[in-house]
């Protein structure tokens, strides 16, 4: 599975497909907000501008460029994930069943828990299905102290062990001590 993370579809097809949405990309433009080059309050972000008098609705010389749909991505490229994949939405283990792990890779659904999540990451590897957004690996800095905190938390209960153990040493000791203290009352007694 390592081999298929790393690397991108090797068909041909598929690689002329990015390269050519990758040029379509490059002379696109950068479509934003109106006057959000000239307002802190407005964000960048795209917004049709439906003002009457507005001179980048009505396309003024001058004026950034508006979403047209003549700006669209190349058809044969459309939908595909930048490896070069068609992502496919898994929900459960059986939507598994349903990709064909040359074209397609599996998305895990942000609903689905970290129990099934690892459950499908395994079957999909079995499988050889590539998965987009798979499970974090730990860093080693959080396996230090994962494995820091296991070694005193046994620390910690051995120590509980040992004073229970010695607890108990302790009173059974008291308890025989008592018990020929009592002996020698009764045979003094006697």
């Amino acid at each position: 599975m390592s081999e298929n993370e790393s690397k991108e579809i090797e068909k041909p097809e598929t690689q002329k497909a990015l390269a050519l949405r990758e040029r379509h990309k490059g002379k696109k433009p950068f479509f934003r907000h109106q006057e959000s080059w000239r307002y802190k309050r407005v964000s960048e972000a795209w917004h049709k501008p439906d003002g009457i008098d507005s001179r980048m609705r009505k396309k003024m010389k001058g004026w950034p460029k508006l979403v047209e749909i003549g700006y669209r991505g190349p058809k044969i490229a459309r939908g595909l994930h930048p490896s070069g994949y068609k992502e496919v939405l898994v929900n459960t283990l059986d939507d598994l069943d349903k990709i064909d792990p040359k074209t397609q890779a599996a998305r895990i659904a942000h609903g689905v828990g970290m129990r099934k999540r690892a459950d499908i990451s395994l079957h999909a590897e079995e499988k050889g299905i590539h998965i987009l957004n798979p499970l974090p690996k730990p860093k080693p800095e959080e396996e230090a102290a994962t494995e820091e905190k296991e070694a005193e938390t046994t620390k910690k209960e051995e120590a509980e062990k040992t004073e229970t153990e010695t607890e108990a040493e302790a009173e059974t000791e008291e308890a025989a001590a008592e018990e020929s203290e009592k002996e020698k009352e009764e045979e003094k007694e006697g």
